[in-house]
């Protein structure tokens, strides 16, 4: 049978049996050979290389394509990326032909029949309909946090995830410490009582701010719509703000300690000293937890005058001991039981290779339970009800926050369709 007979045969077919779910599918042997080539079987050599289609080719979307091409395990087929010097860029370096590279907003669309899988690197505003329409489409998902930025994207999210189950689907959030071996032995301790009853806690992101090199492009004129989605990091809409584009790395942790949503949040939050966007360069909040445990929570993009501690650090004070991480630094539990722990300094990389891997091996294995998805919506909420307290100076509860449907409009008016 010919590709193309092939391609007529499973079009046809109500209940479509495609590449995508041979990879993963156990026992198709037998049906795969009216379908698909012999070779398509999970378990063949050739079964084992996943076609992935990148979504955003920017930085880091170029960067993290090279992980999956190193993994080698990947084919990277298509491109796409509002931006053609940026698909052009990605492309260029890993040889996808011209009429693979996808530019445009809905650019990405065309892409997504022509994959297996893929990986989500655009922009966070973006995230939710790019995933569900992935998941429609019969794509393993690969997203990048943070999830999305506002209420409504996280709740599609979270149906996305439980779609891609029920479709026999991989769908996994890239979040580097959730994958780091520390980090993973010190929260299953603090589970199993190392440090005893939570008194209370600290989370923090000191940092620079990351976008400076857009500086300049923003100032070009901030009301252009192409200019706002090159220097997306600096609006606070396209990005969520800092507190949910970069400070969702501590809050996660938080969030992974206390397994289970806040109370409520409150605080404030401003930009100080950043010349130019929409975003805050500084939060201060307090959460509070079920059994008035409370987290303070302070962050920064902006210098910190060598000032210590700085990074993105936690710490949760117990009964029995105290639990202290540093994202690329010490993971400690200090008190009755001690905890060495460890440092994990290339934790950017190499919780990405890891995440990369057990994406891999969900496809390849048929692994469907999806499991960063839950803790990564709850994780994005928490950002976006510390955001919310700040934005308006009230306490905001969890429950309240929940009923909001309020969706943010970044209107990007005059971009490319």
């Amino acid at each position: 049978m010919s590709k193309n007979q092939e391609a007529s045969v499973v079009n046809k077919e109500k209940e479509r049996i495609t590449r995508r779910r041979f990879i993963g599918a156990a026992g198709a042997a037998a049906l795969s050979f009216t379908v698909v080539k012999p070779e398509q079987v999970r378990g063949s050599n050739a079964n084992s290389k996943v076609n992935l289609g990148i979504i955003g080719c920017g930085g880091r979307g170029t960067w993290i394509t090279g992980l999956f091409n190193d993994h080698g395990g990947y084919n990277i087929v298509a491109v796409a990326d509002y931006f053609q010097d940026r698909i052009d860029n990605c492309g260029g370096k890993f040889g996808v032909p011209q009429s693979r590279r996808y530019p445009g907003l809905s650019g990405y669309r065309r892409l997504l029949d022509k994959v297996d899988a893929v990986a989500i690197i655009s922009p966070p505003y973006f995230h939710p309909e790019q995933a569900a329409e992935a998941v429609d489409a019969g794509c393993h998902t690969y997203l990048a946090k943070p999830i999305a930025v506002d209420v409504p994207g996280c709740q599609s999210i979270g149906d996305s995830g439980r779609k891609a189950s029920s479709k026999k689907q991989c769908f996994l959030v890239d979040f580097q410490t959730r994958a780091d071996e520390f980090y993973m032995e010190a929260l299953k301790r603090v589970r199993n009582g190392a440090i005893g009853d939570f008194v209370f806690g600290e989370a923090i992101y000191h940092a620079g701010c990351p976008f400076k090199s857009k500086y300049d492009t923003w100032r070009k004129n901030p009301d252009d719509s192409e200019n706002r989605l090159r220097a997306w990091g600096l609006d606070r809409i396209i990005s969520g703000d800092i507190i949910t584009e970069q400070n969702i790395h501590t809050l996660d942790v938080m969030s992974w300690i206390m397994d289970a949503e806040p109370v409520y949040a409150v605080g404030t939050g401003g930009r100080t000293v950043r010349p130019v966007g929409t975003c805050n360069d500084h939060f201060t909040l307090m959460f509070e937890y079920p059994n008035k445990i409370g987290i303070t929570f302070s962050s920064r993009q902006m210098e910190g005058h060598g000032t210590q501690p700085d990074g993105i650090r936690n710490r949760m004070f117990g009964s029995k001991g105290v639990l202290e991480t540093a994202y690329g630094g010490q993971v400690i539990i200090r008190g009755e039981n001690f905890y060495r722990g460890g440092k994990s300094p290339g934790i950017y990389k190499d919780g990405a290779v890891t995440n990369i891997k057990t994406f891999h091996n969900s496809i390849v294995e048929g692994k469907y339970d999806n499991p960063t998805v839950a803790p990564s919506v709850r994780s994005n909420l928490v950002t976006i009800l510390g955001r919310t307290a700040a934005y308006t100076g009230r306490k905001v509860t969890w429950k309240r926050l929940l009923k909001n449907p309020e969706k943010l409009d970044a209107n990007l008016k005059g971009l490319k369709a």
